[in-house]
């Protein structure tokens, strides 16, 4: 049987805030990401997708939960020196291609720098190393000795890719990766994406809210939606049959060249405020289906079809 590369239960993260209380920001998420795959995680800002990327790949300390990497458990007793021999096989691609490079640093500084961190690289052979990684993705050799302002946006967002790939990762969380990008630059960087996941081999964390470019680049997948998971699916299973009112009225704001398609009611309210959750299902405030039992229990995610979970007391 496969081992997923990456396994997590009950996943919690809470803050401290400044005006007193505890953020819950994450409450009791669970996902598997198997080798070679792409899970899709959207919901709306808010929502914690950021922050179960980052309790991932370990750039933000676990609340309560477990997360498995590769077979190795990174969280509990020795998990930080377990974290340390995984790191560099995995990665995190940002969503600001430009605030997550050192403006003072030539572009063979900030590829090279995985490289530096790790040791053993000769100079020609960092050399070499960087060139090959911009050629990976696209760029000149030539942009080596460039600083990041000179370059556009998509041109950066390769050079952020291409730092990524400076240890050879299998795992990459892309949170938002296209966001910050015009249509026609959003396009390049997930065909870019893909094109390196057939080369290498690569697993990804798909972190966005445009459901329609997730859908170009998933195998599966996620919904959150305050901090929990409503819903996870297969590509093909959640885009044709939604089962979450949540999922469903994402969905219905896509656009779509169809003129006789039934188009519900604009989602209505806001995400609630993390601080102060509601009792029950977070959802109930905002759902057209809620009923009593919705404000006052919280549904679990169950299997509701094979492959096809969802968190909803209606189903």
């Amino acid at each position: 049987m496969t081992v997923p590369m990456v396994s997590a239960r009950g996943l919690v993260k809470e803050f401290d805030v400044a005006q007193g209380g505890i953020l819950r920001a994450v409450d009791g998420v669970g996902l598997d990401i198997m080798p070679g795959e792409t899970l899709g995680l959207v919901g709306e800002s808010g929502s914690g997708k950021s922050t179960t990327g980052r309790m991932l790949v370990g750039l933000v300390p676990v609340t309560a939960g477990s997360i498995a990497l590769f077979g190795q458990q990174i969280t509990g007793p020795g998990g930080a020196d377990r974290l340390a021999t995984v790191r560099h096989r995995m990665q995190f691609v940002f969503q600001d291609p430009q605030g997550s490079l050192n403006p003072r640093m030539r572009v063979e500084d900030a590829i090279a720098e995985p490289l530096d961190v790790k040791g053993g690289y000769s100079r020609r052979a960092r050399v070499d190393t960087v060139a090959e990684l911009l050629a990976m993705v696209g760029l000149p050799r030539a942009a080596a000795s460039r600083y990041p302002h000179e370059f556009s946006g998509g041109q950066r967002q390769r050079i952020g890719i291409a730092r990524a790939l400076a240890l050879r990762p299998e795992f990459i969380v892309c949170d938002e990766p296209v966001s910050a990008l015009d249509v026609s630059m959003q396009a390049q960087i997930v065909n870019l994406l893909l094109d390196l996941q057939d080369k290498f081999g690569l697993g990804y964390l798909f972190i966005a809210h445009d459901l329609a470019v997730v859908r170009s680049v998933s195998t599966r997948v996620a919904v959150m939606y305050a901090g929990t998971m409503v819903e996870i699916a297969s590509r093909a299973a959640l885009y044709a049959a939604p089962q979450h009112p949540y999922t469903q009225a994402l969905l219905d704001v896509v656009p779509r060249p169809d003129p006789d398609r039934v188009r519900r009611p604009a989602l209505a309210g806001e995400v609630p405020s993390m601080l102060n959750r509601p009792a029950g299902c977070a959802f109930a405030a905002r759902c057209p289906r809620a009923e009593a039992q919705c404000r006052a229990a919280t549904p679990s995610l169950r299997e509701i079809a094979p492959g096809h979970h969802a968190a909803c007391h209606r189903l």
